[in-house]
């Protein structure tokens, strides 16, 4: 059977022309049947650069109506998609090798359902204001296949992911939550609920578009937030996710209220340590792990 590809890219206000060149560039040197559509959510001022990949073959870049956030607008390219296998990609992703799509070709057998190819950051350290978003990206998702079987559902993230058409329209991306953060976790999870197979190969993009350490800590907060719903609602067990799993063991053993206390009184210190020239990500695991505790005792949590 011939092989046939669908490529995604949702996108917000970003200049995804460079990324699209290069894709459109390997499909048809490839010479497999490909797509290459660009959804952006309604943006108030979309890039005018994008408009140019409407002039390459089986290439599309549209605006939509109306924005639908981050789980639909996935639906919907996954659902608009012409070909078997789709291949998403976020917007602020580059590639970074030659052979990219034929990496993800070869890895593509008939049984494969889903293949994630991995994520790297810059080598050269960013702006200080930009540091705690590189150091975590480093440390916690640039990780080798090695590192990444370890948990191969978790250590999956839907920047960078090739899936059979049939096994997503078992999944989606749930539209119902609200438009926070962790749909991506969410997803992975569900993967493994319904025992779909996440395999794992040395085929990253380069993460750019680096956000401040301000911008980064909050959308981490908002992290939390959904995580903390999540888990409150029954969409994901608490055994999960490190972060929950380990606020679970703490309030069973009691120790929970004084996590919180010393959260409370250093909170403020540790938030400006993780905007600092040299955050620590320990410190980062504590205020997360301390904020989730926090939102336990809120009434309305």
């Amino acid at each position: 059977m011939q092989q046939s590809l669908s490529i995604l890219i949702p996108t917000y206000n970003y200049d995804v022309s460079q990324l699209v060149l290069e894709l459109h560039r390997q499909g048809i040197a490839s010479t497999i049947p490909f797509e290459i559509t660009v959804y952006d959510d309604c943006s108030p001022t979309p890039v005018k650069r994008n408009n140019g990949i409407n002039t390459l073959s089986n290439a599309t870049f549209t605006v939509l109506d109306k924005n639908i956030g981050r789980s639909a607008i996935r639906n919907k390219l996954a659902k608009d998609a012409n070909f078997d296998t789709l291949l998403f990609l976020d917007a602020d992703t580059e590639i970074i090798r030659a052979d990219f799509l034929s990496q993800y070709l070869t890895a593509l057998k008939p049984e494969s359902q889903i293949i994630y190819g991995g994520i790297t950051y810059q080598k050269e350290i960013p702006s200080p204001s930009e540091i705690l978003r590189w150091h975590y990206g480093h440390a916690r998702e640039a990780l080798p296949v090695s590192e990444r079987m370890k948990a191969p559902h978790l250590r999956f993230l839907t920047l960078n992911f090739l899936i059979k058409k049939a096994v997503f329209d078992v999944l989606t991306f749930n539209e119902e939550i609200p438009n926070l953060r962790h749909e991506d976790t969410l997803f992975a999870l569900d993967c493994k609920k319904n025992n779909i197979n996440v395999a794992h190969i040395d085929n990253p993009v380069q993460h750019n578009g680096l956000e401040s350490s301000e911008t980064f800590l909050r959308k981490s907060m908002e992290s939390v937030e959904a995580l903390h719903m999540f888990v409150k609602e029954g969409l994901i067990d608490a055994n999960e996710t490190a972060l929950s799993k380990k606020a679970a063991s703490l309030k069973k053993s009691g120790i929970a209220r004084f996590v919180l206390v010393f959260y409370k009184r250093a909170k403020n210190t540790m938030r400006s340590n993780l905007l600092s020239k040299k955050p620590s990500l320990r410190t980062f695991d504590v205020y997360r792990l301390g904020y989730y505790l926090e939102l336990d005792t809120k009434k309305n949590a």
